[in-house]
């Protein structure tokens, strides 16, 4: 499946996310194993069904159970671009953090970078560009290092 893979980066004047939109191959296989990763991911961060059903695009619950047992048939294209976002998340927050956990933390933690929520709350507004925004701070942020 051709699937839109982002680069994306947070102009720091006018604030929007700006994105190179690159197609890449993904397969059915690597989408469920990026789908397991992102799964293991939310049992980190103590998610809710809900949330979870939110930040992966609000498949069924039934189709949420599915994936949860392992039964990952193939996985839709707004999915993978989040699961990929939701990757890119994780991975910034490991070069941050030493210590896994607060990484893990940092999710549900009040941020001026996003009005005083959390980065989470941003990111349960639901569009697949709230999450890029989450990732695309965390990546500006490695930048200057």
């Amino acid at each position: 499946m051709n699937t839109p893979a982002t680069k994306g980066f947070a102009d720091a004047q006018s604030g929007f996310l700006q994105a190179d939109i690159i197609f890449e191959e993904v397969s059915v296989q690597e989408s469920a194993v990026m789908l397991r990763a992102v799964l293991n991911l939310f049992e980190k961060w103590s998610l809710k069904s809900s949330e979870i059903r939110i930040l992966l695009g609000s498949p069924a619950e039934r189709t949420l159970q599915r994936w949860r047992s392992g039964q990952i048939a193939g996985v839709p294209h707004d999915t993978v671009y989040r699961l990929g976002c939701l990757l890119g998340i994780h991975k910034a927050l490991r070069y941050m953090f030493s210590a896994p956990e607060r990484g893990y933390e940092w999710v549900k933690k009040p941020n001026e970078a996003f009005g005083g929520r959390s980065a989470l709350d941003k990111m349960l507004q639901g569009a697949p560009t709230d999450i890029a925004e989450v990732r695309a701070f965390l990546d500006a942020e490695r930048a200057g290092w």
